[in-house]
């Protein structure tokens, strides 16, 4: 560098000069010696050392030349200085560390660059004073020591920032360190502290866990405790409540045994059985009996007086008396039935005397009616039988009927429990469903039908909850027709005699079953001719040794231990059947086939009536039923034969309906009246209006 080649040539002049000799101690002031001491002349600097002191401040300095020095005269200052900042910044050991890193310099250079110091400002003075140069003028000591000092404290200054700047910085470092120290240890001792903590939780966690466990178990053992003693208080007030129930019920009793062993014994009082006709001794001796057992009694109630119930030996006592009265009132009872029953036989076989007289009589006075009834009819053309063909039509259905009851006979009266339950299954699958038949809902009615077709078909229907099929048994289609059909004719006898209207639902449902099934409807004939001998027509005649009783019963008049039913209930069953009858032949099931003829069609109602007006009348029974037959088939016959139906009217009004009066007494008018007045309006309007409750279309789609 130019620098240094000036420095060198500097210090080469100066060693060159003749002042060069002077010896220079940097310690002079620390001696408090004068640096210029036996120099004569002060010395001067000349006007070029201001162009050597800049060039030699603009030249660069290292710090190590003034601390790399073990005996320099800033040596000692500078290491108290570097003493001080550490105590007050940071550990001796640290700031000792610096000092050795600041001071590696090598002191060879240190010792030349002072050397050079020396001789530069030696050759500074000696340029500045010329005097000095040639040895005949005196270099000021003053000035010199001046310039050396104002030099050598900037350069202290200097290397004194230089180091506060290193000692700074590491004293920053070593804080940031001691605070990564500080902020370490205080994590680890926050981690450390929150472990504790963790563990110390941890730990109460598990005491309380434990305590409530023990308080669980200490708790189940209490309520186990607390159960079985609100268990035991519970049976205890159970048991009372119990003993105090049933010594209510005995005292009940109690009383209830009281009361009637009073009311019995007032049975046995002689004065109450004035009409019994029993002996006065046992009279007498059954009450003396009666007495003893209310004392009885009565004594056991008095126990139970102040408040106890009666104990189970003082109910024994009771009822034991009490059986003993229900005995003697049972006894005394046999021996007034006894007595009664000896009256009645008494009073019965006098009624039997009367009544055979009076039975002898009316025979005597039915031969005569039916013998003058036959000669009248001979002199005027009636008849007093059904025709030919149909008497034999009629037997013939009556033997089929007979023939399929005797078939089915081993069904029908069974011998085994397994048979015994299938026919009673059979019997109710074939009842039940005509049983329901009614004018609520045509699709109400479908069903029943198509219930009924199932089980005639063979195909398993269900009744009762159970399945049950005709197939079950050989025998059990034949049985299932015969009891189905016997079910028609009795609704017809009951249900149509009580309810006129409902003989349509039923004769249309009937009238579909003998479409599909015929032979059902033989039967239904053969039933209804069996009970209402008038449907076929016939007068079943009396024949010789006939019993009065068994003939009434084919006249279908109902006979049993009470005697012969009376005349209001015959007519009203015969009736009923009757009108069943016209409803049939006038109705066809709707979803059924309409290619071929129905299967007992208005003909059949055509001659029926037709047969009527051929034979002589009955009293009252031949009036009831033209009228009703007339009041069911009257329309359907009338838009059927038009002209020809009203000729057979006005021949039943004009000619017959004289005959049935003829032949009514005063007390049998009724049923004639209500003939006659339908007769005339008929003729008088030449209409006959529909009967009531027959069914329309809107039924059908209900």
């Amino acid at each position: 560098m130019p620098a240094e080649n000036l420095r060198w040539d500097t210090l080469q002049a100066l060693k060159n000069s003749p002042k060069a000799n002077i010896r220079f101690d940097p310690y002079w002031s620390q001696r408090g010696e004068d640096i210029l001491a036996g120099c004569k002349d002060g010395l001067s600097l000349s006007s070029d050392s201001a162009v050597i002191l800049e060039r030699f401040s603009s030249s660069p300095l290292q710090k190590s030349c003034f601390l790399g020095s073990s005996s320099g005269d800033s040596s000692p200052g500078l290491s108290e200085e570097i003493s001080a900042s550490a105590s007050s910044t940071g550990s001796i050991p640290d700031i000792n560390g610096k000092h050795t890193t600041l001071s590696a310099a090598p002191p060879v250079r240190a010792e030349s660059e002072q050397a050079s110091l020396s001789s530069w400002i030696h050759a500074d003075l000696c340029v500045s004073n010329p005097t000095m140069q040639t040895g005949s003028s005196t270099v000021s000591p003053a000035l010199y020591f001046n310039l050396s000092a104002q030099m050598a404290l900037k350069l202290r200054q200097e290397m004194q920032e230089k180091l506060v700047a290193a000692v700074a910085s590491s004293e920053s470092e070593q804080l940031k360190r001691f605070e990564e120290f500080m902020e370490l240890k205080q994590r680890q001792e926050y981690q450390s502290m929150r472990d504790m903590m963790e563990r110390e939780t941890k730990e109460s966690i598990g005491r309380q866990e434990k305590l409530k466990e023990e308080q669980r178990y200490r708790m189940k053992i209490l309520n186990l405790r607390l159960r079985e003693a609100e268990q035991q208080r519970h049976r205890e007030a159970e048991l009372e409540r119990q003993r105090r129930t049933e010594g209510r019920e005995r005292l009940r009793n109690l009383n209830a045994i009281q009361e009637e062993i009073l009311q019995l014994n007032q049975l046995l009082d002689p004065s109450t059985q004035t009409k019994t006709e029993l002996p006065l001794a046992s009279l007498n001796s059954l009450s003396t009996r009666g007495n003893q057992l209310c004392s009885q009694v009565s004594e056991v109630v008095r126990k139970t007086a102040e408040g106890e119930f009666p104990s189970v030996e003082d109910m024994t006592v009771a009822e034991r008396a009490l059986h003993e009265m229900r005995a003697l009132i049972r006894l005394m009872q046999e021996e007034v039935a006894k007595s009664q029953e000896k009256k009645k036989k008494e009073q019965e076989q006098e009624e039997e005397r009367r009544k055979q007289v009076e039975l002898q009589a009316q025979q005597e006075a039915q031969k005569k009616a039916a013998q003058s009834a036959k000669e009248k009819a001979q002199r005027k053309g009636l008849q007093n039988s059904a025709e030919e063909s149909t008497l034999k039509w009629y037997k013939e259905l009556q033997l089929s009927a007979a023939q399929c009851a005797q078939s089915f006979e081993q069904l029908n009266s069974p011998k085994d429990a397994q048979t015994k339950k299938l026919k009673l299954e059979l019997q109710k699958a074939a009842s039940i469903p005509v049983s329901q038949i009614s004018s609520n809902s045509g699709s109400q009615l479908q069903e029943i039908f198509d219930k009924i077709d199932k089980l005639l078909s063979g195909r398993p229907v269900v009744s009762g909850g159970k399945s049950v099929s005709t197939s079950q048994h050989p025998q059990g289609l034949d049985f299932v027709s015969y009891k189905l059909a016997e079910k028609f004719v009795k609704q017809g006898e009951e249900e149509v005699a009580s309810h006129h209207e409902a003989a349509f639902p039923i004769a249309v449902v009937a009238s579909g079953v003998w479409e599909l099934h015929p032979r059902v409807g033989d039967f239904i004939l053969a039933h209804l001719h069996k009970k209402c001998p008038y449907a076929v027509p016939h007068y079943p005649p009396m024949k010789e040794g006939t019993q009065v009783e068994e003939y009434q019963r084919i006249l279908g008049y109902r006979v049993d231990d009470s005697g012969v039913e009376g005349q209001d209930s015959f007519l009203k069953r015969m009736s009923g059947m009757i009108r069943l009858y016209a409803a049939i032949i006038q109705l066809r099931w709707p979803y059924g086939s309409k290619q071929g003829a129905a299967p007992h069609g208005l003909n059949n109602g055509w001659r029926w009536l037709a047969q009527m007006l051929n034979m002589e009348p009955l009293a009252d029974i031949t009036a009831t039923l033209l009228f009703d037959f007339l009041e069911v088939c009257g329309n359907a016959l009338m838009k059927q034969y038009q002209g020809q139906f009203w000729k057979l009217i006005l021949l039943l009004k004009d000619e017959y309906f004289p005959r049935i009066e003829a032949v009514t007494s005063t007390g049998q008018m009724g049923s004639v009246i209500r003939l006659k007045q339908f007769l005339e309006t008929s003729l008088q309007s030449r209409q006959i209006s529909p009967p009531k409750g027959q069914l329309n279309a809107m039924f059908w789609r209900s």
